[in-house]
Order: structure tokens, then sequence, then C-alpha cells
């Protein structure tokens, strides 16, 4: 994939996902780690902040700030992505489990569950003083 279509298939994506470029928050600064007088003279580490999500992503795998910046962006996405999925597979287990504890038990059940009450009442029943009959 060439770099302008890499970068219109990040715009859609970020369309779809609702992401606006007035919603982020960039930042350049210093990257941290091996790389020596290179590192401490750029500032090719993108520092992303999503304002409606809280969602904050930094980027410097890439030696360019358009690459990091590119990666930035492609991060957020995912993670918004994957925050969405989680909330609807959250939502459709509670509506699973609401269906579970509405469903009306069958007559077989039913009377295996009064038979087995009627049995644990016996038993405590037995508990009870030893009564003589003399």
């Amino acid at each position: 994939m060439s770099r302008s279509s890499q970068e219109t298939a990040l715009a859609d994506r970020m369309e779809r996902l609702g992401i606006r470029e007035e919603d982020l928050d960039e930042r350049f600064i210093a990257g941290s780690g091996p790389g020596g007088q290179k590192i401490n003279k750029t500032s090719s580490c993108v520092s992303l902040f999503h304002r409606p999500s809280g969602i904050e992503i930094q980027c410097q795998e890439g030696r360019s700030q358009s690459a990091n910046r590119h990666q930035a962006r492609v991060r957020l996405c995912d993670r918004i992505e994957t925050a969405r999925m989680a909330k609807k597979a959250e939502q459709d287990r509670q509506r699973a489990k609401k269906r579970f504890q509405k469903r009306k038990r069958s007559a077989n059940q039913k009377a295996i569950m009064l038979k087995d009450k009627r049995q644990h009442s016996e038993k405590k029943k037995k508990r009870g003083r030893v009564r003589g009959d003399d």
C-alpha cells in the first residue's frame, strides 16, 4: 500500500469510528531509549490524546515523525474499536442473563424441585427432639 492510500484508509476508518481531528490533542516530544544524539535532538515521539474518550497514545516506533503520527492514529482506532466491542459484548451478556432469569420452568422441573423440598423438610423434621411414646 502506498503512503497516500494508507492515509486515506486511516481517514475512512477514523470517520467510521467518529474520531475527528478536532478532538485530538497532538504533541511531539523527545523520545526515550536507545538512539544517542539523534533521539535527544529530534521530537519524533508522538503523544496523542482523544478528548471524548480520554484515551492517550504515545508512539515512537518509527524514525520519522510522520510515521509515528500515522501509527499513533492506527493505535487509537484499535483501542476505540476494542472498547466498543467490549461494551457491546457486555450489553449482549446482560441481555442473555436477563433472558435466562425470566425463563419459565417446565412442569417436570417444578415437580423435581418440590420433591427435593419435601425430602429436605423430612430430613429437618427428623432433627427434632426425640419423643417417647410411653
